[in-house]
């Protein structure tokens, strides 16, 4: 196959992407507070041509801007929130204060994912005033809420798309994937995640009288080891296995004299394709009752695992492929390792979902940072998928 060489116009280098890097990195946008940055990107959008829909609800900025009216819809993802900076002392430079020092840009989101963003207003800016409007319909869809619970961000955003018959055949979200260049590593599906509460009662007493007393430490320790000899899936080439951690024990205030009648365990389990929210809750459950029939167990956090594949055609991550193969002269992974990301929302038998942004070494961490070329060349491969789309 002869692969087309992607001709970059004059005004690539730092002229887009930089500015609205640095731009949306002086913003405080600790969830769920957008400070502006949403109405930021709307006014160079609205300038490309987009009409824009700001919508706060349960003090959650979300941003929904559409351009064109083709029959393929095609949408950009992100989020403005970013988890918080920690002990400022700690920070080489003010974490919402975007500084460059050796090519390397700092700041809070400067991974995770102002950057991504950033690039992707660049790459409309130098794209889209030479396309035309009736090839394809693409969305900005924006939220202030991926870092934190994400009940009214993207699953919102969803909802409402669904409500007015919008059908997104693709979906390219700039979440940080790459390990150490941009381009390396791209997602198509992420496992998913669970997190839950066990309750265990017993009975308090004396530690000098046990047989007055029923341990609650004790009758939790039991049901963690039965949850820790649960045989999961080993994964596979398309997702790691299953695992589950326990994460936070409680029995309440230590008294050295006092055996606790009461003790909750926190876990999260993060699982593959396999499994769906429904058959995990049951294995769990089994377990746990098996080893305590009177524990209780509260679920909280449900993300389900997703997996995009590639198709004939029109096809997301054959563009992402094609792109970063031409601005780097190599091919990315295909990875669902990680997190959860928004993705889940947006993912469905139609609906073609990619994650790929830039190296994601030091997301949530103190001085988060980027180097430069990682940050140009996010947005001259966002870029070339734009001029894909409208082939």
């Amino acid at each position: 196959m002869t692969i087309r060489p992607f001709i970059l116009p004059s005004n690539t280098s730092l002229t887009y992407c930089l500015t609205h890097a640095k731009a949306l990195i002086n913003k405080h946008t600790v969830t769920p507070n957008d400070n502006g940055c949403q109405y930021y990107l709307a006014t160079y959008l609205q300038a490309l041509g987009f009409t824009c829909e700001h919508v706060v609800i349960h003090g959650v900025s979300n941003l929904i801007a559409r351009w064109g009216q083709g029959a393929r819809h095609v949408a950009f993802c992100g989020h403005t929130d970013v988890v918080s900076p920690g002990p400022l002392s700690h920070w080489r430079y003010p974490p919402f204060e975007a500084h460059i020092e050796n090519s390397q840009l700092y700041g809070r989101g400067a991974a995770d994912m102002k950057t991504g963003l950033a690039a992707m207003l660049g790459a409309c800016q130098r794209v889209l005033p030479g396309l035309n409007q009736d090839d394809f319909t693409f969305w900005w869809l924006i939220t202030s809420d991926e870092e934190g619970d994400a009940q009214w961000g993207s699953k919102w955003i969803k909802q409402v798309l669904d409500e007015r018959g919008v059908h997104l055949d693709m979906c390219l979200i700039g979440e940080p994937t790459a390990s150490s260049a941009t381009g390396d590593t791209i997602k198509i599906g992420r496992r998913g995640a669970l997190s839950g509460t066990i309750d265990v009662a017993g009975k308090q007493g004396h530690v000098a009288y046990p047989h007055s007393c029923d341990n609650a430490i004790h009758r939790a320790s039991r049901i963690v080891q039965g949850l820790l000899d649960l045989g999961w899936d080993g994964g596979d080439l398309d997702f790691p296995g299953t695992s589950l951690q326990i994460t936070h024990i409680d029995s309440g205030t230590f008294t050295d004299n006092i055996a606790p009648g009461k003790c909750q365990i926190e876990f999260n389990v993060r699982f593959d394709a396999t499994y769906t929210l429904t058959t995990l809750k049951a294995a769990v459950l089994e377990r746990v009752l098996s080893a305590d029939n009177d524990a209780t167990i509260r679920w909280s956090r449900p993300c389900e695992a997703y997996q995009s594949h590639a198709r004939e055609g029109d096809c997301l991550i054959a563009m992402a492929e094609a792109a970063i193969y031409r601005a780097t002269g190599r091919y990315p992974l295909l990875s669902t390792s990680g997190g959860t990301s928004d993705g889940r929302f947006f993912a469905t038998e139609e609906t073609q979902v990619v994650e790929l942004g830039v190296p994601n070494t030091t997301i949530h961490q103190i001085n988060e940072s980027i180097h430069l070329s990682d940050l140009l060349t996010l947005e001259d491969i966002y870029a070339d998928m734009l001029v894909q789309l409208a082939r």
